[in-house]
């Protein structure tokens, strides 16, 4: 039977890894690597640099708790590493979480670094309205209306006035952030280049899509304060994450 995604697979020519829980197949960026350790124990390496047997994964964290409650996810791993004699952690999704949120808050990082990140509510606007926004973030605590008068630059720069297009909220509040690009209370941040805004992209969406929609994502309806302060009041909630993803 043919399956439009594994041909658009095929078609994209990069590694393939087949979910050993879903047995559903993606690009090995997709997905999550498992790694076991020498001491017989199962941990997460998203960024695939362990060397040994991998074992990988597609599914949500919550699908995830729910395979290892059923004993499926120890059935799964015990072929994909061809041993029995493994132990994993109780607490592996939360692992698997925190793992994907440090990888996708160092490209932040990286990129940062490298000078294509712009944080700030006014040079933000600037950057947004001149069409130098690539990417426009907004922690998961920023201001309705911070995050609405933003979106509404970006769109203007970008000429998509109307279109509702809309930053990504990330599922994060400011001060984890603001740890990530070296500063206090980092509210919105703007990547200038597409290609690191690719990058970041990449990495959020992964991580979202395990996480799944963060229900702790409230606007907090305070001025947003620190390295982009903005006002308070009404708007629309930012775009979610797994929308843009891929």
């Amino acid at each position: 039977m043919r399956n439009p995604r594994n041909e658009a697979l095929k078609d994209h020519g990069g590694p393939v890894r087949t979910c050993i829980l879903s047995r559903e197949q993606d690009a090995r960026e997709g997905l999550i690597r498992l790694a076991l350790g020498p001491d017989g124990q199962v941990l997460p390496d998203v960024r695939a640099k362990a060397p040994g047997r991998g074992a990988w994964i597609g599914v949500s964290q919550g699908e995830l708790v729910a395979a290892q409650a059923k004993g499926r996810l120890r059935g799964a791993l015990s072929r994909a590493f061809k041993t029995g004699d493994l132990q994993i952690p109780d607490d592996l999704p939360a692992r698997i979480a925190d793992a994907l949120e440090r990888a996708a808050m160092d490209r932040l990082g990286l990129e940062s670094r490298a000078g294509h990140v712009v944080i700030g509510h006014e040079r933000i606007d600037a950057a947004a309205r001149a069409g130098k926004v690539a990417l426009l973030l907004h922690a998961s605590d920023a201001a309705a209306d911070g995050r609405r008068k933003l979106d509404q630059a970006w769109r203007v720069g970008r000429d998509r006035e109307g279109s509702g297009e809309q930053g990504l909220a990330l599922p994060v509040p400011r001060t984890i952030l603001g740890l990530a690009l070296g500063r206090e209370n980092v509210v919105h941040a703007a990547l200038t280049d597409s290609h690191a805004a690719g990058r970041v992209r990449e990495a959020l969406a992964r991580w979202q899509r395990f996480i799944g929609p963060d229900p702790d994502s409230v606007p907090c309806e305070t001025a947003s304060q620190g390295a982009s302060a903005s006002g308070s009041g009404g708007g629309q909630p930012a775009e979610n994450l797994t929308e843009r993803g891929h």
